[in-house]
């Protein structure tokens, strides 16, 4: 018979599913963040607004994690929109 899921993992899954909608993860403690990071990218939910919001917790764990698995910001060139002679 398998053990029912804690509370934590229920939360931690509920959280990678509801990843839109969470605006700010530096309340969380490492060892959670870490985890939910780690269940971000095994569900296929890691897209540059997600990786912004790991990397602005200023964590130094979750910038090392994102570094050991060589993943990059994507910087999209921006055109200007009108021309002028002054630029």
């Amino acid at each position: 018979m398998r053990t029912p899921p804690c509370l934590l993992s229920l939360t931690i899954d509920s959280a990678v599913l509801n990843l839109s909608n969470i605006t700010d993860l530096y309340p969380l403690p490492d060892h959670i963040l870490i985890e939910l990071f780690l269940r971000t990218l095994r569900a296929g939910k890691l897209t540059e607004r997600v990786l912004k919001l790991f990397i602005a917790t200023g964590k130094d764990e979750v910038f090392s994690l994102i570094k050991a698995l060589n993943i990059q910001v994507t910087v999209t060139p921006v055109l200007p929109t009108r021309c002028s002679e002054k630029f």
